[in-house]
């Protein structure tokens, strides 16, 4: 082999390998073991638990050195966003303010950064490593937030609420605000790893996910624009969808195989979801 042809073989050899560590850094990690909330019971003590309102972000979890996904993949977050962050492990969402889901994620699940991330906060709550309970946790998360002086680092504010009737009071004023509902986090209880019966979430509303199987046609109105939705549980139940839409999205519907998030008020006898209604387009992260 001439000396020629061995600089050609190291140099696609070193493009080879390059493009693997690439590939490899882009695909899907393996699955992160996220604690996940339940729906909030009427029967638990309210005053055990921490209280934070329940943001309407991109969940992430920083590994000490990367944002990544509840799926797994990395979040390309610019350097100097990251740059004083800690390096425990980190629980939190990605957010901007409430009602600015779809920004958020127009900005966080780009393939590139750009400066729009100056106006992302990752917003923590949770120490998934630390082995205390939560009050010990929160502790520990504050003092690291103080420690990164990052601006882009903040802990959701937790309180505590004597009662029931305090708590849904909280409610009614934050979804007033323009929240989505709030959490609950018992003061004692320790990181799990799936869903928790530790943690719960309250909203006014029930949502869940749908894949959209066809477009209906509107009437009167909304003439040669989408009528409602034809989706799909994951158990094969079909039904439509036919309000939430801005009269921009009823132009331009989320297309046939997309997932989309919608909120309900319960089930009919037939396990339907009640005055279903459109909330966004389910991001791929």
């Amino acid at each position: 082999m001439s000396n020629l042809q061995r600089h050609l073989l190291c140099i696609i050899l070193c493009y080879f390998f390059t493009s693997l560590s690439a590939n490899a850094e882009d695909a899907p990690k393996a699955d992160l073991s996220l604690q996940l909330a339940s729906v909030y019971r009427h029967d638990i003590e309210v005053k055990d638990y921490w209280v934070s309102e329940k943001l309407d972000g991109i969940r992430a979890r920083w590994d000490g050195s990367k944002l990544l996904t509840r799926n797994g993949n990395v979040i390309h977050a610019p350097m100097w966003f990251i740059a004083d962050f800690p390096s425990e492990t980190l629980d939190g969402e990605l957010w901007i303010e409430r009602q600015r889901f779809e920004q958020t994620a127009s900005i966080v699940l780009r393939n590139t950064p750009s400066d729009d991330w100056q106006i992302i906060r990752f917003m923590l709550f949770d120490l998934p490593a630390h082995e205390g309970n939560f009050t010990e946790r929160l502790t520990q998360l504050q003092l690291l937030v103080e420690q990164a002086n990052s601006p882009y680092l903040h802990l959701i504010p937790q309180g505590k609420l004597a009662n029931k009737k305090l708590l849904l009071a909280k409610l009614d004023e934050l979804v007033a605000q323009g929240a989505e509902g709030l959490m609950l986090h018992h003061q004692e209880a320790y990181y799990q790893d799936g869903r928790s019966a530790s943690l719960f979430k309250l909203k006014k509303h029930q949502d869940a996910e749908a894949k959209v199987i066809a477009h209906l046609p509107g009437k009167g109105k909304y003439h040669y624009m989408l009528g409602a939705l034809l989706v799909e549980l994951d158990d094969g139940l079909q039904f439509k969808i036919g309000s939430g839409f801005t009269d921009l999205q009823r132009q331009n519907p989320p297309p046939v195989g997309a997932y989309i998030t919608f909120k309900y008020y319960g089930l009919t006898a037939r396990g339907i979801p009640r005055f279903a209604s459109f909330l966004r387009i389910k991001p791929e992260d």
